[in-house]
């Protein structure tokens, strides 16, 4: 453990299983390092092991199969510095197991299924994003994940799919609203009545007016862009890659828009594409295309998915940078 932190940041990370987020936190590790940051799954809060579930027909994503207040009190308590006595849900038996003791560290992030669900645990956090993968996309993935690597049928997988649509609709994905960055995963635009779903558009949708947060843009701030990289500087084969940034609204607040539809073929010459963003909050120039290249053969990597997964950690570090130096100035005052 390193030393004792003079401030926890809080990060929340949210979404459905199987829908990039434990990729995005190996990224997160390449930008904090291990030692630095402390992940704590949130599955560890169910108060109904597997076999409750079925009994009780009450799924994981149901707020009654999960501890809100345990969960609020021991978040708090850490960043407020103090260790806790976490839970574990062990998921090989679907049981809880004894708990185990958790240090305060210098960034904790909150992964799982409700980090943005419960107002008090909100409050907690200092940065969210909150993943959000169309039906459409998610279908796709887990048709290949499923048929391909657990030799399930394809009407078990759709069944397994449609079974939690529900619950998903009603609790989980009312989240996106509190995100400060969502990430969504999109059918391509580029391909007419593509099933495939390997080439895909992904927004990254980016809260203003919170504060300290600078929303990454493309060429000029506040202006709408439509803009193909491909030719000389970048090459693309079929079917191409269209660039987008402007605002929206969302949820009745205004969002700045980044999209990037189509795939790189080459990632070294997403420094072309860098060079052209600004607010990126990286530390050196080609910083955000060296973090992409370091692992490339993360999921995502070769479309806007790594891209923004990427820009969304910078901008986790610069908040923390943001909130640990006024923390240090204030103690300079006193």
């Amino acid at each position: 453990m390193t030393n004792k932190p003079e401030r926890v940041v809080l990060i929340g990370v949210a979404g459905d299983s199987g829908c990039g987020k434990s990729t995005f936190l190996r990224r997160l590790i390449d930008l904090f390092g291990e030692e630095f940051m402390t992940v704590i799954c949130l599955d560890d809060y169910h108060c109904l092991d597997r076999k409750q579930r079925k009994e009780t027909g009450i799924t994981a994503l149901d707020p009654r199969a999960n501890n809100f207040d345990l969960m609020y009190e021991q978040i708090k308590a850490l960043k407020e510095g103090q260790a806790i006595n976490k839970p574990i849900y062990n998921h090989e038996t679907g049981l809880i197991d004894p708990p185990e003791i958790v240090e305060p560290n210098h960034i904790i992030v909150v992964e799982g299924l409700h980090p943005l669900y419960d107002e008090r645990v909100r409050s907690l956090l200092d940065f969210s994003v909150y993943f959000d993968i169309s039906d459409e996309v998610k279908i796709a993935w887990k048709i290949q994940r499923d048929m391909a690597e657990r030799g399930h049928r394809y009407e078990d997988v759709l069944a397994a799919i449609n079974s939690r649509k529900p619950d998903f609709t009603k609790y989980i994905e009312p989240q996106r609203e509190f995100a400060d960055v969502v990430l969504q995963v999109l059918p391509t635009n580029l391909i007419k009545n593509d099933t495939e779903r390997k080439v895909l558009r992904v927004r990254m949708l980016q809260r203003e007016g919170k504060e300290g947060f600078t929303p990454v843009y493309l060429f000029d701030e506040g202006s709408t862009i439509n803009w193909t990289p491909c030719g000389r500087k970048l090459t693309c084969s079929y079917p191409g890659m269209q660039l987008y940034y402007g605002s929206d609204v969302y949820y009745g607040r205004y969002v700045s828009v980044l999209e990037v539809d189509g795939q790189f073929d080459n990632l070294e010459e997403i420094i072309y594409i860098e060079n052209h963003l600004s607010n990126t909050s990286t530390k050196y120039e080609g910083e955000m295309t060296h973090l992409l290249l370091q692992h490339r053969e993360y999921p995502g990597s070769n479309n806007g998915t790594g891209l923004f997964q990427v820009l969304t950690g910078l901008k986790m570090r610069a908040t923390y940078e943001r909130l640990t130096s006024k923390e240090a100035k204030l103690a300079v005052q006193v």
